[in-house]
């Protein structure tokens, strides 16, 4: 991998990363459209890579994000400080009373169950973070000044405006100047890009960003419906663990931007909502690196598992561990993330490494 990471000593930070952060409002076992009680958790895309690095592997994180200053957004404060995430670049917009000019955000989330599909419903119109415009924040400062080794952010931040996919834009190339890794995951989600321009508009974004990223992350998906990059013949509701036709598609993303070192996927089939088959793939240096398949994986809350296999594999990459351990701790921490509810994981390294290990699931007493 032709990436060089600052020493730890050199950066305040080990990774800062940019998104949103929403209250989720979690119904449990029961539909959304039926519940009468919630649990709430916080939780996005970029955010949850941030809290893993710091809770399950002991790292120096910080978020930068917005939020309008009123006891939703406090609440959701009040949760991010259990995740020990440095709040010191969460900018507070002033609220107006009734959410008309910002408001923040709010995710229900059913889980789903067997045949039942897991189903998401955001409310995060007009929210504090997706008004952030270019030259709020000094970038310059984070990545000069403080330090970071790694930046990271997504598809799911870059889709919240037209703004934000600049401001994205312009932390990259600031990390970039300093040294920073750039990771980005692609984070398709069809209904925030449904209202302006859909899949194309969605292309458009993320080829513009991707000469900006180092490292590029996705699920089985993303690459064809965020890059435009289709995965061959394969079917991926059907066939999404074929490696052969991932390493070819990566091969020509890495031709067309050759400044991504590391690209790397989650490969899955849902056979149920709590059933399904769980893998990952990385390509670096020309090379296909695929990890260990966890065929029939019994799943609690899928919602995260992205995140956490993110997160498991930045772990590792800054740890210096070869791409194939780094790739197996993404594997394991995704699929221990999804064995929990909420967005963020409660896993521990000590249980990371135990299935990395190839541990067996007996109870520790």
């Amino acid at each position: 991998m032709a990436l060089t990471i600052k020493p730890s000593d050199q950066a305040r930070w080990d990774l800062v990363a940019l998104g949103e952060v929403m209250l989720r409002l979690d119904p449990g076992e029961d539909r959304i459209h039926t519940a009468r009680l919630f649990r709430a958790w916080e939780g996005g895309g970029e955010y949850n890579v941030a809290r893993a690095l710091r809770r399950c592997f002991g790292l120096r994180t910080a978020i930068v994000t917005a939020f309008a200053d009123n006891p939703i957004g406090r609440l959701v404060e009040d949760l991010m400080l259990t995740g020990g995430v440095d709040l010191s670049h969460v900018s507070w917009v002033p609220y107006d009373g009734v959410g008309r000019a910002v408001r923040n955000g709010l995710n229900f989330t059913d889980r789903g169950f067997g045949v039942r599909g897991a189903v998401g419903v955001s409310d995060r119109g007009h929210t504090a973070v997706s008004q952030l415009r270019p030259g709020v924040i000094d970038w310059d400062a984070i990545f000069g000044a403080e330090g970071a080794r790694w930046f990271h952010t997504g598809g799911i931040f870059a889709a919240l405006s037209e703004s934000t996919a600049e401001v994205a834009a312009e932390a990259m190339a600031a990390a970039r100047r300093h040294g920073t890794i750039v990771s980005y995951d692609l984070n398709y989600r069809p209904s925030l890009w449904k209202g302006i321009g859909g899949k194309d508009r969605a292309q458009a974004v993320n080829r513009s960003l991707a000469p900006l990223v180092d490292v590029m992350l996705g699920n089985e998906e993303d690459f064809s419906a965020a890059l435009g990059f289709p995965v061959g013949a394969t079917d991926a509701g059907l066939s999404a663990l074929d490696p052969v036709s991932y390493g070819e598609m990566m091969a020509k993303v890495v031709e067309t931007y050759p400044n991504l070192a590391v690209i790397a996927t989650t490969l899955r089939v849902a056979r149920t909502a709590t059933r399904n088959d769980w893998d990952g793939a990385a390509y670096a240096d020309g090379h296909l690196t695929v990890a260990t398949p966890r065929a029939d994986l019994e799943i609690l809350d899928r919602v995260g598992g992205g995140d956490s296999f993110a997160s498991g594999l930045i772990y590792g990459i800054l740890a210096g561990l070869p791409l194939p351990v780094a790739l197996e701790y993404g594997v394991a921490h995704g699929a221990l993330a999804m064995t929990t509810p909420g967005d963020t994981s409660m896993a521990t390294l000590a249980e990371v490494e135990a299935l990395v290990a190839g541990g067996a699931p007996r109870i520790v007493r």
